[in-house]
């Protein structure tokens, strides 16, 4: 699996995150487990692609945003100009979460590289207008430095 799907499949995780505020062992174990990769294999094989190193890279994304998120979501809405956050998608809200987390806290991702995927991930998941709208947030955050 690459890193591509891993973080795919931590958006996913970053969205229930969204509905609960709630991330554990538990949580994460479940969207992990090989029951949940076999029950939505008709929909997507990426979970049953996770080895040892994209189970890490994963948690590690999905404990840390959940650790940063107050943080991460002030960014979001500093450059979320006339949108208040409550008003974002929580799929939008997710893959931003996971893409401002990998360019504020992750050396060896690049922020293009960062920005690209999320870009990518989000032209499966929402709308064109969206997908132009977290490219712009994430491109402000970026240039803020």
């Amino acid at each position: 699996m690459s890193r591509t799907a891993a973080r795919e499949v931590a958006v996913h995780i970053v969205y229930d995150y969204g509905f609960n505020n709630e991330i554990g062992a538990e949580s994460l174990g479940h969207f992990l487990s090989e029951e949940f990769a076999d029950s939505i294999s008709a929909d997507t094989d990426i979970y049953s692609q996770v080895g040892r190193d994209q189970h890490l890279y994963i948690t590690g994304i999905v404990n840390g945003v959940a650790s940063k998120r107050e943080e991460i979501d002030a960014l979001i809405t500093k450059y979320s100009v006339g949108w208040k956050i409550n008003r974002i998608s929580r799929i939008a809200m997710a893959i931003m979460r996971v893409a401002v987390y990998e360019i504020k806290y992750i050396e060896d991702v690049s922020e293009k590289i960062a920005i690209n995927e999320a870009v990518e991930i989000a032209k499966k998941y929402d709308t064109a207008e969206t997908v132009s709208f977290i490219n712009g947030i994430l491109g402000s955050i970026v240039r803020e430095g």
